[in-house]
């Protein structure tokens, strides 16, 4: 990957990117620990606000990204990320749990319809053959920003006064403040001269593309795997010592800031976008059977079978997310791709809420047999996809305008 992209859209986009996700990884690891010890509020109180939160924000790329389709996605994409500093530093003076609630209800809103117009923004800076290959470079840049982020807020961790804590959270705001900055440098989005007809609900109103929309979020449930099934696996099904846990989180940084860009090479239409998401589906289903297959073992064969595990499931993810860029962008008209591109990271904010239960349901509940079962959904959905794409295709074909 070249780390310094040329001048232009992709540098500008990538520098906003690496800025905000540097904050993010602040804010993100240290964030329990800030509301529970320095806040006061019980696990309990958080996970319920944080739960209610996603659930408030879930439509939310919807109608924002309608408005972007009509003022501009750079436009409203900055007054987002402005509010989003705003609701963010007022996490500091946040000593309740219903100060929490109002905030952290506003902040999700702001951010769900935020990635939404990202994505907008994205299909309106690049022509449509370099739109998966620039959204393949801003993750890798996600990724590596975040891992700073996250590296520098242990020594807050290990301070552990509140002064570390909310510093942390300033930090953050901060960076939403600097990448509105950035984001100013790139001319203004064109925007649609003939907006398409159906108002905010046209995407919703799209069954096709609803059907690619809900597969999207069921294979994107894999994304809790190393979030949350991984670590209470390893922790509580094998003799792996509990290190292993940030050895395959390094691993699976580590790729996709390496190859997420190659492996974008092969998602170059809607044809080829739906076989990139089957054939990684395939194989993050594979990587379910090679974690189920560490439980029971010795300790150096569990960290062996984990390690093996782990690049099975990121080489799915890389090519299951460039594949599903593919989609998201080939699928959606061009005057309303800031309303689809909403719609579409609903699916894969509806799969963030519920993913953590699902997975706890299945791998951790009912061991290999749950690691089967989550496989299973994987691969099925990866391969509905398939067809679920060419039906939308066709769709879009008939109802685009004769030119």
């Amino acid at each position: 990957m070249q780390l310094v992209p040329p001048p232009g859209p992709t540098r500008l986009l990538a520098g906003a990117t690496f800025v905000n996700t540097f904050g993010n990884g602040l804010f993100y690891t240290g964030s329990v620990l800030f509301f529970t010890r320095s806040v006061g509020l019980s696990p309990g109180q958080v996970g319920f606000g944080l739960t209610l939160a996603g659930a408030l924000g879930l439509l939310a790329g919807i109608p924002f990204g309608h408005l972007a389709d009509r003022r501009g996605a750079r436009e409203v994409l900055v007054t987002l990320m402005v509010a989003e500093g705003f609701a963010m530093a007022a996490l500091a003076l946040v000593h309740s749990f219903g100060a929490f609630l109002l905030v952290a209800c506003t902040y999700t809103v702001l951010d769900r319809g935020a990635n939404g117009v990202r994505q907008g923004l994205i299909a309106s800076a690049f022509p449509p053959a370099e739109r998966v290959r620039g959204r393949a470079y801003l993750r890798s840049v996600t990724n590596l920003g975040i891992a700073l982020g996250a590296a520098f807020a242990g020594v807050a961790l290990q301070v552990d006064t509140r002064a570390a804590y909310v510093a942390l959270v300033l930090g953050d705001a901060v960076t939403y403040l600097l990448a509105a900055l950035v984001l100013l440098r790139l001319p203004r989005s064109i925007r649609a001269e003939h907006p398409p007809e159906g108002g905010m609900l046209l995407a919703l109103r799209d069954r096709p593309f609803l059907v690619v929309t809900v597969l999207n979020g069921v294979v994107g449930m894999h994304y809790v795997l190393l979030e949350v099934a991984v670590p209470l696996w390893v922790t509580r099904h094998t003799d792996a010592p509990r290190w292993t846990v940030a050895l395959l989180f390094l691993i699976n940084t580590a790729c996709c800031v390496l190859f997420q860009v190659r492996a974008a090479r092969s998602s170059v239409d809607v044809p080829s976008s739906a076989r990139a998401v089957r054939n990684g589906s395939a194989l993050l289903a594979l990587s379910c059977l090679v974690f189920a297959a560490s439980g029971g073992r010795s300790a150096g064969i569990a960290i062996a079978v984990l390690i093996a595990a782990a690049l099975v499931n990121v080489t799915g993810e890389l090519m299951q997310a460039s594949g599903s860029w593919g989609l998201g962008f080939g699928l959606a008209p061009e005057s309303g791709q800031g309303q689809y591109q909403g719609l579409y990271s609903t699916g894969f904010a509806a799969a963030s809420m519920l993913g953590p239960l699902v997975v706890t349901l299945t791998a951790i509940r009912y061991g290999t047999a749950g690691w089967v079962a989550l496989g299973v959904l994987f691969a099925a959905a990866g391969a509905a996809t398939v067809p679920a794409a060419a039906w939308a295709e066709r769709s879009r074909r008939v109802l685009a305008p004769a030119g």
